[in-house]
């Protein structure tokens, strides 16, 4: 049924080998992590405001519509500025929409 050795002196060697096999793995594994992020493409923001809020016209008054990164050209041509805390804010308790282009939601770190 098993291809283990029957013998304690045996299997205690099995057992070492196999720990540092796994230490082996687990250093490899970090090894490739680290390489790996540093070849993926990091978002530079851009100079100015990170985030800008949206303001549409309706009825000749502004209106908050959407959070975008502080250079999305969907932005409308009416924009405030925001922190990094407002921006969150606006979009976790303010009921304000995330750009689906620029995807601020994803640079603040706010999960759906």
């Amino acid at each position: 049924m098993s291809e283990l050795p029957p013998d304690l002196p045996r299997l205690r060697t099995l057992e070492h080998w196999l720990v540092l096999s796994l230490e082996r793995v687990r250093q490899r594994i970090a090894e490739v992590e680290t390489r790996e992020a540093a070849l993926r493409p990091v978002r530079q923001l851009p100079e100015g405001p990170g985030w800008v809020l949206s303001f549409l016209r309706e009825g000749g008054r502004p209106v908050a519509d959407s959070v975008h990164i502080g250079d999305c050209r969907l932005a409308a041509r009416h924009r405030k500025p925001l922190s990094r805390d407002e921006a969150r804010r606006a979009l976790t308790d303010g009921g304000i929409r995330a750009c689906e282009i620029c995807r601020p939601d994803s640079e603040l770190g706010i999960l759906d």
